[in-house]
């Protein structure tokens, strides 16, 4: 029972957020995914490490899916760049057992958390799009779409 409800405030919890608030949960999630990837690693727990890393793998590429190439090209080539490079540290952390592609990925994704929490929803006309770097300035910030959108694949070194 406790569980049910648990999942109903979940719910309601996601239909009624912004889009913003889902980028923050999307990371908030990869975070504990992750984290729960590595204690598992760490305990030896093979297919407990291997699922937390594919839901680690499926965030990240719902991430991507949420970028927005029409309105902030620029930024979302580099974002899909990093998810991408994300995913591969993430699947070479599983294939070869280690920790550091995990704590690597751990802390890009903090310090993107970290960046969306001065980020403010943006009214629906707004077509700017400035670096999260510029996030605790409280500057709007609409890169995201609901429809997937293709992303570059290859990494080849990216900065904000």
């Amino acid at each position: 029972m406790t569980n049910r409800a648990h999942e109903a405030y979940l719910t309601e919890k996601i239909l009624s957020a912004d889009p913003v608030e889902l980028v923050r949960m999307l990371y908030a999630g990869l975070s504990e995914t992750v984290e729960s990837a590595r204690v598992r690693l760490a305990s030896r727990d093979i297919r407990g490490r291997s699922a937390a890393i594919s839901k680690a793998v499926e965030i990240l590429a719902e991430l991507a899916g949420t970028l927005d190439p029409e309105r902030a090209p620029e930024l979302s080539r580099k974002l899909a760049a990093l998810y991408d490079y994300m995913q591969r540290r993430l699947l070479e952390a599983n294939f070869r057992q280690v920790d550091a592609p995990l704590a690597e990925v751990l802390g890009l994704v903090q310090t993107l958390a970290d960046a969306w929490k001065g980020v403010t929803s943006a009214p629906a006309t707004s077509a700017a799009a400035p670096s999260p770097a510029m996030a605790d300035s409280k500057t709007t910030w609409p890169v995201w779409n609901s429809a997937a959108s293709s992303h570059e694949s290859s990494l080849h070194g990216w900065s904000f």
